[in-house]
């Protein structure tokens, strides 16, 4: 091997480990930042004073949507899965339909069709983890059952020796799905102390 090769393959091996250093740095140094700074580059809201009021109406906690909706769709209103959910806090259309016929919602104010128009989308994600919340009795069965389905969680719950959420959980996607919110709810919980909308 020439020297030029050599000495390409002793950078190719340090490059990961100075982003590794790099991340530990950030991460380390994140909570010397300007509160405003951190928001702005790592805890973005967009819609605050929809997520304010859905949260108000429905009675859920706006940092779990605004969490719900950066782990869902990184704040993309246009964001699609494969699955076919749709829009910030990625509905699928058969939950809305679902919430529209449970008359968890003004269906006439917010079509369940045009899930990709954020005020509509953030109504109907609201509504759900408020429903979820009415069935089941902690955060993390909730933020579980937003992922993996209500019927999952009831069944993972009820299961002869079950260890409760998140030990029962068995869908490992879900497990991370869990964390990555709970995580997210923690940071925008910090970071927003008074709220979406009062930046104070």
């Amino acid at each position: 091997m020439d020297t030029r090769n050599a000495r390409f393959f002793r950078w190719y091996r340090v490059l990961p480990l100075l982003c590794i250093i790099l991340l530990l740095a950030l991460s380390l140094g994140i909570d010397y930042l300007p509160r405003n700074t951190v928001r702005g580059l790592f805890f973005p809201v967009s819609y605050a004073e929809r997520i304010d009021n859905a949260s108000k109406r429905y009675d859920v906690d706006e940092h779990l949507v605004a969490a719900v909706i950066r782990c869902e769709s990184g704040w993309n209103e246009n964001a699609q899965s494969v699955a076919g959910a749709v829009g910030l806090m990625q509905i699928m259309p058969e939950t809305a339909r679902s919430v529209a016929q449970m008359g968890l919602i003004d269906s006439k104010k917010y079509d369940p069709n045009n899930l990709t128009d954020p005020a509509t989308n953030i109504e109907y994600g609201t509504a759900w983890l408020s429903y979820l919340q009415s069935q089941l009795s902690s955060s993390d069965e909730v933020i579980a059952a937003y992922n993996a389905g209500l019927g999952a969680v009831q069944g993972w719950i009820s299961a002869k020796n079950s260890p409760g959420i998140p030990d029962a959980i068995t869908y490992p996607e879900t497990l991370h799905y869990l964390e990555r919110v709970n995580e997210a709810l923690r940071q925008y919980t910090k970071y927003y102390p008074n709220g979406m909308s009062n930046l104070a």
